[in-house]
């Protein structure tokens, strides 16, 4: 059994939330909210216990006594009870849900005063959803550098406006010019995966905050994708016995990073991929009856839903029986992001635990009145992790060995690492949908 160390705490110590057993309500698009009592801050370098630890790793260097809040600053009756955000920025108003998804903040901002420079590419001016969701990135941002990054860091947050194309010459802008140590975003999918192909070897680090975005070189995938999601599920399943798998997924460009992972996980335990079936949303009966003539009694069945329902797929294994006691199903975070159908029922999916993120969601919403979700969660971590390996190794230590450290960090979103392809790999609960609702199974994945 692997054992793990808390190495670091950014703050206080943490108590220890109880799981309230409620479904998720994980979907891309919508507020994924976290409920549950205010905790003390919490995001911590996880070392292994065993094994020798080099002094310039990362589950060393972020030391709990180099890491503190800022002086605490007078806050303003508008942000009680917690901080105004530091630097130039002003501090935040009281928001509600809907002003925080049509208020845009005007031109480039500057939060802190840390010699460490970090750039922060956020579509905050983007219509829609995508807006809104890189205002909240922003929120979480200025509540980090008040928790954390005041002194150690000074975030400069620029527009993208949603666009593609002007995301991807900042982003090159800001890892070519020489002053940021790292830059946090984009979050457009294109420009994430243009920068992803550039070569170099001096460029500074890059934390996109892209959606299904595979990673690259130097260039690190921070949000759960559907291959990560597919892969623990994938392991916790082979953990328990199963030897043969069968993964039906979405024809495309992303059908390869799925089978990787997915194959890569199952070898852990011994376990094989039988057969990768692409399949069109068109095509579910047919998939399903060509899985049967090539596959005998296989011992799970592995379905990636991509941006549709997987539901027709669903409906073809049913006709089969499966999910039965001879065969496990097992579907992947972005089954959540539609209500819960009846023809989940049985099937097996890890995902992000939304008790981990305790420790800041009560403190955002008494900030900015409205509930933090899943994008805040994520913007959080990431300056979050920039603030400590300032405050632990200074402006030179956003280094391929202190990010891709193999023991990895704990944010709000859980325990997760970086791999040298870029691609992330979380450590997170396995649940198991019955009477339309998840019930939790393990409380992590066995993962990395």
């Amino acid at each position: 059994m692997r054992a793990w160390a808390e190495a670091a705490a950014f703050a206080r110590p943490t108590p220890v939330a109880a799981h309230a057993g409620k479904a998720l309500n994980f979907r891309r698009g919508y507020s994924r909210t976290f409920p549950g009592p205010a905790l003390a801050l919490a995001f911590v370098v996880v070392a292994a216990v065993s094994g020798c630890q080099s002094k310039k790793g990362a589950s060393d260097v972020l030391d709990p006594s180099a890491i503190a809040a800022p002086t605490s600053q007078a806050a303003s009756p508008a942000v009680a009870p917690t901080q105004q955000a530091g630097g130039t920025a002003a501090a935040p108003a009281q928001l509600t849900a809907s002003s925080a998804a049509t208020t845009a903040p005007k031109g480039n901002l500057t939060l802190g005063t840390g010699s460490t420079k970090i750039t922060m590419l956020l579509p905050l001016s983007a219509p829609g959803s995508a807006g809104e969701n890189g205002r909240k990135m922003y929120d979480a941002a200025r509540l980090a550098m008040t928790d954390l990054g005041d002194k150690l860091v000074t975030l400069t947050i620029e527009d993208t406006r949603g666009d593609s194309g002007y995301a991807k010459d900042l982003a090159v802008k800001a890892i070519t010019s020489g002053g940021a140590k790292a830059v946090i975003g984009p979050a457009e999918l294109a420009a994430a995966q243009h920068l992803a192909k550039l070569s170099g070897t001096q460029r500074p680090p890059v934390l996109a905050l892209a959606d299904n975005f595979a990673g690259g070189p130097g260039v690190y995938s921070v949000r759960l994708s559907e291959a990560d999601s597919a892969a623990a599920g994938a392991a916790a399943v082979a953990s328990k016995g199963a030897k043969k798998f069968v993964l039906l997924v979405p024809a495309g460009a992303g059908a390869g990073a799925v089978e990787a992972r997915v194959t890569n996980a199952l070898s852990i335990y011994g376990a094989t991929l039988a057969v990768t079936l692409p399949y069109s949303a068109s095509d579910g009966a047919k998939v399903v009856s060509d899985m049967g003539s090539l596959v005998e009694a296989p011992d799970a069945v592995i379905i990636a839903s991509g941006d549709g329902s997987p539901t027709a797929v669903l409906a073809a294994l049913k006709a089969k029986g499966i999910p039965g006691k001879a065969v496990s199903l097992i579907g992947t975070e972005r089954w959540l992001e539609r209500p819960i159908d009846p023809l989940y029922e049985g099937a097996y999916i890890a995902t992000l635990d939304q008790s981990e993120t305790g420790p800041i969601a009560d403190r955002f919403k008494a900030t900015y009145n409205y509930q933090a979700d899943v994008n805040v969660a994520y913007a959080y971590d990431m300056v979050a992790l920039s603030a400590g390996i300032a405050s632990s190794v200074g402006p030179d230590g956003f280094s391929k060995k202190v990010l891709e450290n193999a023991s990895g960090f704990r944010g709000s979103t859980g325990l997760f690492r970086f791999r040298a392809d870029g691609s992330s790999q979380r450590s997170m609960p396995f649940f198991k949908v019955e009477k339309g609702r998840l019930k939790l199974v393990e409380k992590q994945t066995s993962g990395f």
